[in-house]
């Protein structure tokens, strides 16, 4: 296809608003997100109700604010793309009757990308000569999947949680630690300083073959570490916990991918989700690749998280391979991540 391809994308899925322009799948013309996590701080965690509220309040302004940057109108745009599923349902809605919105009134077509889908792409945006096949590790706040990405829009999971998401795990032990929310980056942050080996929680593995995660037990493991010590009155080191409680789930998450990898005998591996933005997961996981001539990539942080760009990115694959949506397209808050050949 000569042509260039120009796409509006928008992404509700959870607590971030916001749209981008993206040329031809790689090629970022604006990228605008409106983050509500000042809003939810004193909740602790995202309280879906109050997320979907303000995606309606900001979509509008996000998505002139993203044509504005890219200096481009609503005529010049090819198709508009935007997140259906998984993610808070209430918050998709938002994003997809915007969507189908835009698409009605300007006979453009319509694209539903699956916000998994989005993470895996967001590693094309800044390296498009990374090419599939390659092992991809989603972790974020509300997904851990272990991908075999055959081809563009080709996957097969090989493994998924089995409980909670490894962000979520960060919250829930940050939030017991007294860090708040996000947990996340606030771990990332106080381990450093603190000694991984200091406390030795479980790393589970599950049975020999598997691949799937499991990340409640490590994290009901710290919960009783504080509350044993609080019965012996003994102090807490929060830093040391932080990093026990890290490196417990990277070993795990690393030593899978690196397993994956080897078993199916590719050679590439990528990291996708706001979880990638680990600098502990990002050291680790280098370090292992390196040692078995493995090709390692992760987006750039402003890519892990949640953002319109990596939409657009799927989006534009999607329209390459014909895929098109009617105005019967809707949220599918628990929608697995699937192949489309």
């Amino acid at each position: 296809m000569n042509k260039d391809i120009k796409i509006l994308a928008i992404e509700t899925s959870c607590d971030e608003t916001s749209a981008a322009v993206v040329l031809n799948g790689t090629k970022v013309l604006s990228n605008v997100i409106y983050s509500q996590i000042e809003l939810h701080k004193k909740y602790g965690g995202v309280v879906p109700e109050v997320a979907s509220r303000k995606h309606i309040e900001k979509v509008n302004p996000v998505i002139m604010e993203a044509l504005e940057e890219a200096k481009t109108t609503f005529e010049e745009l090819d198709a508009i793309a935007v997140t259906y599923a998984p993610g808070l349902v209430g918050a998709l809605l938002v994003g997809v009757a915007t969507a189908k919105a835009l698409a009605f009134a300007l006979g453009k077509p319509l694209i539903g990308v699956h916000h998994i889908e989005g993470h895996i792409c967001a590693n094309f945006i800044q390296n498009p000569e990374f090419v599939p096949p390659f092992i991809c590790m989603v972790v974020s706040g509300g997904h851990t999947h272990l991908v075999n990405v055959k081809d563009y829009g080709e996957y097969e999971v090989l493994g998924k949680t089995r409980d909670d998401a490894l962000g979520e795990a960060y919250d829930k032990v940050a939030r017991a630690i007294g860090l708040g929310y996000p947990g996340g980056p606030k771990i990332d942050k106080v381990a450093k300083t603190g000694k991984g080996d200091a406390i030795v929680f479980p790393r589970a593995y599950l049975e020999n073959d598997s691949y799937d995660f499991s990340f409640s037990g490590v994290k009901s493991a710290v919960l009783n570490y504080l509350n044993q010590m609080e019965m012996k009155n003994q102090e807490v080191k929060i830093e040391d916990v932080a990093a026990s409680f890290q490196e417990a789930v990277i070993e795990v998450i690393v030593n899978k991918t690196i397993r994956a990898a080897k078993q199916i005998g590719i050679h590439k591996i990528a990291l996708a989700g706001g979880v990638a933005a680990n600098t502990r997961l990002r050291e680790e996981m280098s370090k292992e690749c390196e040692k078995e001539g493995f090709e390692l990539l992760y987006p750039d942080i402003s890519y892990c998280t949640d953002n319109a760009a990596m939409i657009g990115c799927a989006g534009y694959f999607d329209y390459l391979k014909g895929k098109r949506d009617g105005l019967e397209l809707n949220a599918v808050p628990n929608l697995k991540l699937q192949s489309k050949v």
